[in-house]
């Protein structure tokens, strides 16, 4: 599926359902008087959605990664803050939805990795054909290599 805007991203729904999460459970007594670790709490899961749109917008391939992998850090450093909280009764499993995140961050980027196409900012018509000429010959190709050789 092809998205148009970041906000269709199923990774950026589920970091920005993160952060509200993280935002509730900054008013839980437990973290309400360690006012620096909610900030930077909240400051890192913030920063998974907001580096996902960023890098979405920028149009280049190249941009996009290096986004993904700032986004994926800041999950990181989520999980991190979590790992220490999952010791405290009063924090639930954010942990693993958490790990989530980051497995899904990591999959794409691997994709984008093994792209041709440089980003939709350098899509053309000519860019756009050539990539479907090429698709389309190596789906003919594909079918060939298929097809029983006869002796």
């Amino acid at each position: 599926m092809k998205y148009s805007r970041f906000e269709e991203l199923p990774v950026w729904q589920a970091a920005s359902a993160l952060a509200l999460r993280i935002f509730a459970l900054g008013e839980k007594l437990a973290l309400r008087h360690r006012r620096s670790l909610r900030d930077q709490f909240e400051r890192a899961a913030l920063s998974v959605s907001n580096n996902i749109a960023e890098g979405f917008e920028r149009g280049t391939t190249k941009e996009l990664l290096t986004f993904l992998y700032i986004a994926r850090g800041s999950a990181g450093e989520v999980r991190s803050m979590l790992c220490l909280m999952e010791q405290m009764p009063a924090f639930g499993d954010l942990k693993s939805f958490s790990e989530s995140i980051s497995r899904q961050l990591h999959g794409w980027a691997q994709k984008l990795k093994d792209t041709d196409v440089p980003g939709p900012r350098y899509l053309t018509t000519k860019t756009r054909q050539d990539v479907q000429t090429r698709q389309q010959r190596d789906a003919f190709l594909a079918e060939l290599r298929a097809m029983p050789r006869k002796n």
